[in-house]
């Protein structure tokens, strides 16, 4: 069964509290939280003080992922602000291995993010010295956007190499998933599913989470 890693970007600002409530009581095993800078991408979303505040309100894991440019200027700020895994751009890092390192001596998970343009061959060099993969399946920026097709082929491709390989790492993908999608993408070799839109903007969030953790 796939990690289910709702997307706090599409959860009400207003009721922040409630909505950790709600999946602390729902089977998601992650909190998926989005940052970004206005900069890397063409959206602005939270920080630093929002995530400590969600931090207090969930003992889940709190998924990070920096839309940011000069990711390593922050990585420890994360860490203190309570982030279990941090995840930054493959495009974002003009040295990505010293990136990832500092993450992991920091006492957390270590993610490397792709845009739907990059192919994955990118990452092979890093492959084994990382904890997930996110595959971007939309632009990134922006909730609400359509799965990108052709993200199905690269999530084969890399399934593959870290089999091969016999590598411990995770599959995660973010942008688009719904209980239509969720299926083919599970099938392909995808072992985290973020979701933002299809869990909040459903009647029954804690209901669509189960649905899509049976897939």
């Amino acid at each position: 069964m796939p990690i289910i890693a709702p997307s706090l970007l599409s959860a009400n600002f207003l009721k922040l509290g409630e909505e950790s409530q709600m999946l602390n009581e729902s089977a998601a095993e992650w909190f998926h939280l989005d940052v970004m800078d206005g900069s890397f991408v063409p959206n602005i979303s939270f920080g630093l003080p929002v995530i400590a505040a969600i931090r207090k309100a969930t003992n889940k894991i709190c998924d990070v992922h920096l839309m940011i440019e000069q990711p390593d200027r922050y990585t420890e700020d994360f860490r203190k602000a309570g982030a279990d895994i941090l995840t930054v751009h493959i495009e974002a890092c003009r040295h990505l291995h010293r990136n990832v390192q500092q993450i992991k001596a920091l006492g957390m998970k270590a993610g490397v993010a792709l845009n739907p343009h990059t192919p994955v061959e990118m990452l092979y060099d890093v492959l084994g010295d990382i904890d997930l993969v996110c595959l971007m399946s939309v632009n990134p920026g922006f909730g609400g956007q359509q799965f990108i097709p052709g993200t199905l082929d690269k999530i084969r491709t890399l399934r593959k190499r870290i089999d091969e390989n016999k590598l411990d790492v995770l599959i995660e993908i973010d942008g688009g998933v719904t209980l239509e999608n969720a299926p083919e993408i599970v099938k392909a070799g995808a072992d985290v599913l973020v979701a933002g839109n299809t869990v909040f903007r459903s009647s029954d969030p804690k209901a669509t989470i189960s649905l899509l953790k049976g897939f």
